[in-house]
């Protein structure tokens, strides 16, 4: 099913919650909403569900107008954060009450939930009360739900977040293969930058209530259109700072300097903003070390996380983090270089557009 929206907005009591937005997503392919809480991700799921209607603007499926269509017939799935299922029903009543809605017959529904059953690694509990199980398993359950009635839109709203990290790193891998089966057209709503690279697709970023940019997941990454998007798709943050293009080099005052790359050619001699990932901001010097400038700074913070470090800096006035692997132990206040990996650098006019 092909999805569009046509300008559409929401307001509620005054308040803006969607602006003019017009959307076009890829059909029979999983498309990710990537924004922070209240970026506007939930309003607009709500929106296609026809749970809500516009304040202006049209929701279309497959070349029809369905804005005034309702929720019962619009051929859809939506799983939430908090899983809904029915409380006093087996998981195998569960999972099979969309095809008993739809008049299938027994046969039929007992070999389908037994399929699905099987792919979420629920084929155990199917005989068991919903309530009985813990919530990773309760939200499978609203999953194989909404696998299982094969609809031509499936709408997940950060459907992961609240199970443990095994799971959630599992189904992730999972979930777009499942879906790739169905012929389902997805949208899946998360904050998290590394859960959209890890689904794959497309992307639409979003801040306070706009669509930045939307395309295929890992172009979007590797080139955003603008530094707003550049942030969106950056856990953590992207660290920023003014440089200034002289002749053929660009230089942080005071930091550090390199030849300018091709992308500047030809531009003004003046300030633009440079963006780098953390992962990009190395505690050692690499290989290739013609590709990395020594930038140094003072340490304000030393996080480890897992089998990486977290080393927060202040560099020339800015706060910058470089993530890298293994474990590495700084002192509040202690001077240290980072390597800065010039391929991984980002440039931005002074409006924000990006250079490329």
């Amino acid at each position: 099913m092909s999805v569009e929206l046509k300008n559409v907005s929401k307001i509620v009591d005054g308040m803006t919650h969607i602006h003019p937005t017009s959307l076009s997503l890829e059909d029979q392919d999983f498309n990710v909403l990537l924004g922070a809480t209240l970026s506007g991700k939930t309003t607009l799921l709500r929106l296609m569900a026809g749970l809500e209607r516009p304040s202006s603007g049209e929701v279309w499926f497959s070349g029809q107008d369905v804005t005034h269509v309702s929720v019962q017939k619009r051929n859809i799935a939506m799983v939430y954060q908090e899983f809904i299922n029915y409380p006093n029903f087996s998981v195998f009543n569960n999972i099979a009450s969309p095809l008993k809605v739809a008049g299938k017959k027994q046969d039929q529904i007992r070999r389908q939930v037994g399929e699905i059953a099987e792919l979420l690694k629920l084929s155990e509990f199917l005989d068991r009360d919903v309530a009985s199980l813990s919530g990773g398993q309760q939200q499978r359950i609203a999953l194989a739900r909404a696998l299982v009635k094969h609809a031509s839109l499936v709408l997940l709203d950060e459907p992961l977040a609240n199970l443990d990290y095994k799971l959630r790193e599992q189904l992730r891998e999972e979930l777009p293969k499942l879906f790739a089966a169905s012929g389902s057209t997805v949208v899946y709503a998360t904050s998290e930058p590394e859960e959209a690279l890890m689904l794959g697709g497309h992307v639409a970023t979003l801040h306070e209530g706009r669509v930045v940019q939307y395309g295929k997941t890992t172009d979007i990454y590797r080139r955003p259109e603008n530094l707003e998007c550049a942030r969106i798709f950056s856990h953590p943050p992207i660290n920023m700072a003014k440089i200034v293009k002289s002749n053929d080099l660009i230089s942080i005052p005071g930091i550090a300097g390199w030849q300018c790359p091709e992308s500047f050619r030809g531009r003004p001699d003046r300030e633009y903003v440079i963006g780098v990932r953390p992962h990009h901001l190395s505690l050692t010097n690499m290989e290739n070390s013609d590709r990395h400038v020594a930038v140094s700074g003072t340490v304000q913070l030393a996080e480890i996380s897992g089998s990486s470090s977290l080393i927060h800096m202040r560099i020339d006035g800015n706060d910058w983090i470089s993530e890298s692997g293994g474990i590495h132990a700084y002192s509040m206040g202690e001077n240290i270089n980072v390597y800065m990996n010039l391929d991984g650098c980002l440039y931005f006019d002074q409006d924000g557009t990006a250079i490329h």
